[in-house]
């Protein structure tokens, strides 16, 4: 039984595709973003984390994730139990610029610092597809820009 188990799990491992992700940088997000509330008026203040990600394995890659720890002034984290800060989509080999909107707590000191970055994805789906165009939410595809 623990054969047949390992069997089954073992192909969808190895499809697991490591991408780098270079240039990153935390930045509040800009006046215009639709996703930026008016100071005061709320329980989060919206950043952007920006950056490059590296698609070195000659194939697309779909469904990738990117992961990231952000710590505040004092060494605490951003966004306690949580690494995965975002969807980057398909990812083209090669290089492609990347912007992920993150909701941090309102009051939380700065300045923040951002470390073990990384972005995992997969070489074929592992979730339901979004439609033609869909991959990203609208106000993401506008951060990237």
């Amino acid at each position: 039984m623990t054969l047949l188990l390992t069997l089954a799990v073992a192909p969808q491992a190895s499809l697991a595709a490591e991408l780098r992700v270079e240039d990153v940088q935390l930045s509040p997000c800009p006046e215009t973003d639709a996703g930026r509330q008016p100071e005061g008026r709320s329980v989060a203040s919206c950043w952007a984390l920006r950056g490059e990600v590296v698609n070195g394995t000659g194939r697309p890659v779909v469904d990738a994730d990117l992961f990231a720890v952000i710590l505040d002034s004092s060494g605490e984290p951003v966004l306690p139990n949580r690494t995965r800060v975002g969807s980057l989509g398909d990812v083209a080999p090669g290089r492609s610029p990347f912007a992920v909107r993150l909701a941090v707590p309102a009051g939380t000191p700065g300045p923040f610092r951002v470390g073990q970055v990384k972005a995992r994805g997969f070489h074929a789906p592992v979730r339901t597809r979004a439609a033609e165009g869909d991959e990203r939410l609208p106000l993401e595809r506008d951060m990237a820009t």
